[in-house]
């Protein structure tokens, strides 16, 4: 009898957003990794015992505030009818001050935010904004399943010094993954290499790891890396997702250099 492929859950994500909104299609990423863990029933049940308690806030706020108004009305019609011009001019200014006016909002992304700063190909050069003169940049791409739900992630950056790895990447995949399985990336078909997950939070299950000179050059001549990995649930089927490799060559170029 033939089986039917594994379902995973976790990667039953909303579609991520394209053409440059990082911001947006990594926050999908982060809420759908954990679709189906205990993590996301409880976020669920506590954003929806937060949105109890601020409906019912502004709603008491709102009477309350309508109830002042009121009295405050009627306390001016009361006492306030023989003012002169002058006395009402000087009241709303008084009253005005006392009322937060705002401030503008600086265009583009706020402060420990992501954003994209360029692309290439199917990667983004997705940076941090910080209060430094240069944001942190690393070259970002989102896999996604046949039908373009947003499946895993992959950051990359250069590793400047004399060492075996010249680049660092940091790839993160749903919650539930059998991590004794290691993570297997390929080029163009080729044999692949395993790397150890160096850790789960509740976003998924992450694995940093070190590319050498050679891995580089094979992704700058390639055309499509295949990230496998096996889920816990069904530890007998692997889940293999694309790479593309399209704008690799050009990204990595300009991505950043960290030096420890």
């Amino acid at each position: 009898m033939k089986r039917r492929p594994f379902l995973w859950s976790p990667f039953l994500m909303l579609g991520a957003a394209k053409d440059g909104a990082v911001h947006q299609s990594i926050e999908t990423v982060r809420l759908a990794l954990t679709a189906g863990s205990g993590h996301a029933r409880a976020w669920r049940k506590q954003y929806r015992m937060y949105e109890a308690t601020m409906f019912k806030s502004i709603i008491g706020l709102s009477t309350a505030t309508a109830l002042l108004i009121a009295s405050a009305a009627t306390a001016q019609e009361t006492t306030t009818e023989d003012a002169t011009p002058e006395t009402e001019q000087t009241e709303a200014i008084e009253g005005s001050e006392a009322l937060d006016l705002g401030e503008p909002v600086a265009a583009g992304p706020q402060l420990g935010e992501r954003y994209s700063k360029d692309k290439f190909g199917d990667w983004d050069l997705a940076c941090i904004k910080t209060e430094e003169e240069q944001d942190p940049c690393s070259l970002l791409q989102v896999m996604t399943d046949p039908q373009n739900n947003p499946m895993a992630e992959i950051s990359l950056f250069r590793l400047a010094g004399n060492q075996a790895a010249v680049a660092g990447a940091t790839i993160v995949v749903p919650l539930e993954t059998l991590l004794p399985a290691q993570l297997t990336i390929s080029v163009d078909g080729a044999p692949g290499k395993r790397y150890n997950y160096s850790f789960c939070n509740p976003i998924g299950c992450v694995a940093q790891i070190g590319l050498t000179q050679t891995d580089i050059d094979a992704m700058k001549k390639g055309a499509k890396a295949t990230v496998s990995l096996v889920p816990a649930p069904a530890p007998d089927q692997t889940i293999s997702l694309d790479l593309s490799l399209s704008g690799f060559t050009a990204g990595f170029e300009v991505v950043d250099v960290v030096t420890n």
